[in-house]
């Protein structure tokens, strides 16, 4: 866990209660917590996600997929509860703390539990492990922060101690060529409806909804 003279210097801390770590701040808690996630992971709606719609690699019984921008892991866990073995990514401390507690409690969830074993973290840079990465996965999933998703009311509640410690990338042409070094079969890079594509890079095609849009970059064979 992060020490004190981390999260405090931002105004942040980290509090352990009854319910698992939390983030404190402002007068706002946040917390990772994979079970109200539980609806969105039933059969007849996991298969309706635009996330795991544009994922979804066809001929693979056991797909493997990094998320190189995991945050608070939400999106992991729906890739994982659509059957990919998850590599997850994030350079946080505290982000990091929050997403291991968080599948800590899963772990004892009789129903996460299965879902939550095919789910690693990996606590440091995604950009260097992507090129580190040691074999090639199916998908590379990237949701950089970036400045626009902080427009919108909702989102600024649910994250806006998430943003005190972490930016909006800075560095999309790194990230992006660090996924592709991987070797993935595709690039899946969430963006809201009408964001900028990452880095430039024209999308091989497009996976929209109302409130999200997935850029699927698939790399020509080798």
């Amino acid at each position: 866990m992060p020490s004190p003279e981390t999260t405090l210097a931002a105004g942040l801390e980290l509090r352990r209660d009854a319910d698992g770590l939390a983030l404190a701040g402002g007068g706002m808690v946040l917390r990772a917590d994979f079970s109200a996630l539980l609806p969105r992971l039933r059969p007849d709606r996991l298969g309706r996600e635009l996330l795991v719609r544009a994922a979804r690699v066809r001929g693979v019984e056991a797909p493997t997929a990094v998320d190189a921008t995991a945050g608070l892991g939400e999106d992991s866990l729906l890739l994982a509860a659509a059957g990919f073995t998850v590599t997850m990514f994030e350079k946080d401390p505290v982000i990091a703390a929050l997403l291991r507690d968080a599948l800590e409690r899963a772990a004892a969830n009789p129903e996460l539990a299965p879902v939550a074993a095919r789910m690693t973290l990996v606590e440091g840079d995604s950009v260097a492990g992507l090129r580190d990465l040691g074999f090639s996965p199916d998908v590379v999933f990237l949701d950089p922060m970036f400045p626009e998703r902080t427009k919108s009311a909702a989102v600024k509640k649910k994250f806006q101690l998430l943003h005190h410690l972490e930016r909006p990338c800075d560095n999309e042409a790194e990230l992006l060529g660090a996924a592709l070094t991987a070797h993935p079969r595709k690039v899946v890079i969430k963006r809201p409806p009408r964001g900028p594509l990452l880095a430039g890079a024209k999308p091989s095609y497009q996976v929209a909804g109302k409130a999200v849009r997935y850029d699927v970059i698939v790399p020509p064979p080798e």
